[in-house]
């Protein structure tokens, strides 16, 4: 009964916001709230329409259900790297690992959340449009792609940029040509190299002693230097160094599970990713001329953000390929310049990033070009 009094109380004000009520400037603010939780009462009234029950709301709930287990994981993971880096690890439950890695992600979720949506809200009102509901999966993903030291202000501003630059100056969403989350990430990567890269930047030490010997180095800044000093299941659980929600591969595959079993995310931009950073590894093994190009390809596929680009940013469906054979093509180009940027720029041993606002870039060429061969293939039938 609790939920049908939060109806009522909708149906009570509604008036209050719509044409002609004392707060319609506010109409956008209260369907926002009354549609995310309920569907809307709103029917069609003539021609045909699309009648599904998965709404957009409904969409990035799925996804934001989907980034639950690498969110989770992330907070384990900030505690448990800090207290191994001051020794203490032995002497304390799961739970203060947890806590304490709960403690210092949850303020980046706040400011992410708190900033963007403050601004969704803005634009909404000025435009006198509905609330765009693509921020819930952004708010999430902007912090699982940052280090866990960045500064709140830098999350922030990072979150200002985003919304502003890379969704709001292209009409909103599903109007942005590249991922909103990668943008802000790739806007602090070249405004603050220094507080983005390094060993210092992915784990939380705060003012404790550290152990002699203690290094903050994710395996991939390892490898970077022919140093192969990290255990791959470890790796593989995600127990290392690195951004908070891409170090774990095994709770990405729940998330990518999750999406494919709904039929959110598409498989064919995943496994058409993994099979470009597959063959890429191959070739760069068959011709290494130093330790890099000689590391293991499957180790690419565990190591960095390349499972967390390949699952959550890639599918994107805005800014992804649209067409079935634009997306192999699309994936595929991705796992590619993702391993070419690894192994062959020696100052960026990560390459995921930047492959994936680079392939947003190039696909409505690529599902541009796949539409125009089916329509000569189709002209050719019809010819005969």
């Amino acid at each position: 009964m609790k939920g049908q009094g939060i109806k009522n109380f909708f149906d009570k004000h509604r008036p209050k916001f719509e044409k002609g009520g004392k707060l319609h400037p506010f109409h956008s603010v209260f369907e926002g709230f009354e549609t995310f939780l309920y569907v809307s009462a709103a029917t069609t009234k003539k021609g045909s329409h699309v009648r599904d029950s998965i709404d957009l709301k409904r969409t990035m709930i799925i996804v934001v259900l989907a980034l639950v287990p690498t969110l989770l994981f992330g907070m384990y993971n900030i505690g448990f790297q800090h207290f191994h880096a001051i020794g203490t690890f032995a002497e304390k439950t799961f739970f203060e690992v947890f806590l304490y890695g709960a403690l210092r992600v949850l303020p980046a979720l706040v400011v992410s959340y708190v900033v963007g949506l403050g601004i969704e809200f803005a634009f909404a009102q000025i435009k006198g449009h509905e609330i765009n509901e693509g921020y819930l999966v952004s708010g999430i993903l902007i912090p699982l792609v940052l280090p866990i030291n960045t500064p709140l202000w830098m999350t922030a501003l990072a979150v200002v940029f985003s919304v502003i630059i890379a969704k709001e100056a292209f009409g909103g969403t599903g109007m942005n040509i590249w991922n909103p989350a990668l943008v802000a990430r790739a806007f602090l990567f070249f405004a603050y190299p220094a507080q983005m890269s390094g060993d210092s930047v992915w784990v939380r030490i705060g003012n404790e002693q550290v152990v002699d010997g203690f290094s903050g180095a994710t395996p991939l800044g390892m490898a970077l230097n022919g140093v192969f000093d990290y255990n791959i299941w470890e790796a593989f659980w995600g127990f290392i160094p690195g951004s908070i929600g891409e170090t774990s591969t095994f709770a990405i595959l729940i998330g990518a599970a999750i999406l494919i079993i709904t039929g959110i995310g598409s498989w064919k931009i995943m496994l058409a990713t993994t099979l470009g950073a597959v063959v890429t590894g191959l070739l760069m093994n068959a011709f290494a001329v130093n330790d890099y190009m000689a590391m293991p390809f499957w180790h690419h596929l565990i190591l960095g953000g390349f499972a967390f680009g390949a699952v959550f940013m890639a599918t994107d469906p805005v800014s992804a390929a649209q067409t079935n054979r634009g997306k192999w093509i699309y994936g595929f180009l991705i796992g590619v310049v993702a391993i070419v940027i690894r192994v062959l720029n020696p100052a960026y041993p990560e390459g995921m990033m930047l492959a994936i606002l680079l392939m947003n870039t190039f696909a409505p060429l690529i599902d541009y070009y796949v539409v125009e061969g089916n329509i000569r293939k189709r002209l050719k039938r019809a010819a005969v």
